[in-house]
């Protein structure tokens, strides 16, 4: 039978560790903004005289759609990890928001902010795939 205990002890830790995980999360959106931003991009009196390569301009363009993507991917993320930790001041964190079963444990151990278990998620992925 799978580990579904959730003391104090053991809600405090995982409330660090998705604290931990948000604050890396914006260090890393801050860095790619940083990356992106205008201050960063050479402006055309910089390269006047200077004629730049079609691939050159295709690679940045690359980097910073990428970069978005990084970007997009860590919002949503960040978002999962708030909503974590409301559910741990509310006294939820830990129970599934579809069969209000709890999650086990090793599950949270692997993704801390997890919704689901393991079984509703793959239900939700199945009837996601079904509905395209």
């Amino acid at each position: 039978m799978p580990e579904t205990k959730m003391d104090k002890k053991r809600l405090e830790s995982f409330k660090k560790q998705l604290l931990k995980m948000r604050e890396d999360i914006l260090s890393d959106i801050k860095g790619m903004s940083s990356v992106n931003s205008p201050d960063n991009q050479h402006s055309d009196t910089e390269n006047a005289g200077h004629s730049t390569h079609m691939a050159d301009v295709a690679t940045d363009l690359y980097d910073r759609e990428f970069n978005l993507g990084l970007a997009s991917n860590d919002r949503e993320l960040l978002h999962k990890i708030e909503d974590a930790l409301k559910r741990i001041e509310d006294g939820t964190y830990g129970i599934c928001l579809k069969t209000k079963k709890p999650i086990p444990i090793a599950r949270l151990k692997a993704i801390p902010y997890a919704e689901y278990t393991l079984e509703a998620q793959e239900e939700i992925e199945k009837d996601s795939r079904n509905n395209r």
